[in-house]
């Protein structure tokens, strides 16, 4: 068979594709959160102590870095879809923020009472509630960038897949801030990190199998 043949018969079925844009997709995941945050609100899940905790540092510590971390994860993913570009450096960065983040909770803690009664800070019964809450809102935006990342073609499946699992991860814990009726970075550190860590885990795995070509 010559060449040229065997690259009709190959083609002749392949229609045209939709180009990406990173700007749009970005939209719709910016879209995305609102109408969560908005349901997630709307549904009287908002802790009833909302102004008095606003007042606390440590309120802001947890709604920041969890907000920033999410951006952060879904930058990577998005853009490391493009096989050209390769999430590595951004998963190092997203690890660098935690850290930092991690110390930024220790220093607001420092402030406060110390560690005293560490088993009544953790309030592990609390806690196990806490962890399942977030995993739910990491969902959507897991779906969401399931979805995205299903249009592109990452090269690096694993890196893409991880980044997308911690933004989600990250996502649903700052959905959930609104309802976390603790703000001890102590009991946040603990509960947060394994609410994430199991969503991103998770979200890696399912991700990582979805994002293949």
């Amino acid at each position: 068979m010559r060449t040229e043949s065997l690259v009709d018969r190959l083609s002749q079925d392949l229609h045209p594709v939709r180009r990406r844009s990173i700007v749009r997709e970005a939209l719709l995941l910016l879209l995305l959160a609102v109408v969560e945050v908005a349901a997630f609100l709307g549904m009287g899940f908002m802790r009833p102590d909302m102004p008095m905790a606003m007042e606390a540092p440590s309120f802001w510590w947890k709604l920041t870095s969890m907000g920033f971390i999410a951006v952060l994860g879904a930058g990577v993913a998005i853009l490391s879809a493009d096989p050209v570009r390769s999430p590595r450096r951004g998963l190092r960065l997203i690890l660098v923020c935690i850290l930092a983040i991690l110390a930024s909770g220790w220093l607001i803690d420092a402030a406060g009472n110390g560690l005293a009664d560490l088993v009544r800070r953790l309030d592990w019964t609390q806690g196990l509630q806490c962890v399942w809450k977030m995993v739910v809102p990491s969902i959507p935006p897991a779906f969401a960038l399931g979805v995205l990342i299903r249009r592109g073609a990452p090269t690096d499946r694993a890196g893409t897949a991880l980044a997308a699992g911690l933004s989600s991860a990250a996502w649903g814990a700052f959905v959930f801030v609104f309802a976390c009726p603790s703000d001890d970075p102590l009991y946040i550190a603990v509960w947060y990190t394994i609410g994430c860590s199991i969503v991103t885990i998770l979200g890696r795995t399912i991700l990582m199998r979805l994002s293949r070509w």
